[in-house]
């Protein structure tokens, strides 16, 4: 490394893009995002807002689970949560999108603050199966109050925007791909703060962290409520994108894909976020597709269905066996190569 590259102080240490090559690439992804929906159809579309709602969610799960080092089996929950806030709010109050989806990830982050006030005395499986209760209650509170239209659910009128009523892919692409980036950036800064290192001295060492002087219960609520927040603008998202909201649409399983997501993309990593939830979307699609372009007849297909499933647990299995440390590992390692080629790592 020439002398002049050195970082001559922490600010340049801590800085999320400290080369230009880097600054290049964002550039170019910025781009590319830009100009995908005007290339990609309507089924890619589909997958990309998708991608987009999970990688936000995955984000808020990732700096509770990954940084802070609280299990939770509630993120689903949460993502309820905000949902039902959306769409209560736009069907009888009718107001704009940005407030609803603000106030879905308030409400999300205040049921994520009493959630957590466990996580103080339980730890671990004990906390994990808190967060389960929680979100037991909250399927209960789903289906059995009014408000939240019963087992029926809700149906979400479109947002719109300068009149313009986002009711396609292509246009609900531009409200969740840009809020799910603001998310992404606001997590990455996060932990150049005060508050983040706060979060990873707890997961390293909470008694150490509790005796240098931080105090356990306020960060660890921080760290529910923050999670909440993602959790309860995904949601809002969601409402908006599939415009049904019933109690079915969070099952605890949706809880298990997002800790599923960042156990393969990398704990305590905003990229392994973003590989974990891409991978976990679209390796089930792929699937799918496969045993779509089988000549098979429709019986043998519907016999064939939970191969899928099967298969996809097992490519999970055997990701975590081979490499635990995820997908985000596996491009710091190619990114070593790269950089330090022709020389050996």
């Amino acid at each position: 490394m020439r002398i002049g590259a050195a970082k001559q102080s922490y600010e340049a240490d801590a800085a999320l893009f400290d080369t230009r090559t880097q600054r290049g690439w964002l550039v170019v992804l910025a781009a590319a995002l830009a100009a995908f929906p005007f290339m990609a159809d309507e089924y890619w579309l589909y997958l990309a807002c998708l991608i987009a709602i999970n990688v936000a969610s995955a984000t808020g799960l990732n700096i509770l689970t990954g940084y802070t080092g609280l299990v939770s089996l509630g993120q689903a929950a949460f993502m309820g949560l905000g949902a039902y806030t959306v769409a209560i709010l736009e069907t009888r109050l009718g107001t704009p999108f940005a407030l609803n989806l603000l106030a879905g990830g308030v409400v999300a982050m205040l049921g994520g603050i009493v959630v957590g006030i466990p996580s103080l005395r339980v730890k671990g499986l004990y906390l994990a199966i808190s967060t389960i209760a929680a979100s037991v209650l909250a399927h209960f509170l789903f289906a059995n109050l009014a408000i939240t239209g019963g087992t029926s659910g809700l149906s979400v009128p479109p947002a719109r925007l300068f009149g313009v009523a986002l009711d396609t892919s292509f246009r609900l692409y531009w409200l969740i791909v840009p809020v799910a980036a603001l998310m992404l950036l606001g997590a990455a800064n996060l932990f150049r703060t005060r508050i983040g290192r706060a979060f990873i001295a707890i997961r390293d060492r909470d008694i150490s962290a509790e005796v240098l002087g931080i105090p356990l219960l306020r960060y660890k609520l921080l760290s529910f409520g923050l999670s909440s927040f993602y959790a309860g603008v995904a949601g809002g998202l969601w409402a908006y994108f599939f415009r049904v909201v019933t109690p079915e649409s969070f099952p605890l399983i949706m809880s298990i894909f997002f800790l599923a997501a960042i156990i393969v993309g990398g704990m305590g990593t905003i990229l392994g976020s973003v590989l974990g939830a891409v991978f976990m979307t679209l390796v089930p699609e792929l699937l799918k597709l496969v045993v779509g372009w089988l000549p098979l007849s429709s019986g043998a297909a519907l016999v064939l269905s939970p191969v899928r499933t099967i298969v996809f647990g097992a490519l999970i299995v055997g990701f975590l066996i081979f490499e635990p440390h995820g997908l985000a590992e596996i491009w710091r390692r190619v990114r070593r190569y790269f950089h330090l080629w022709p020389f050996r790592t």
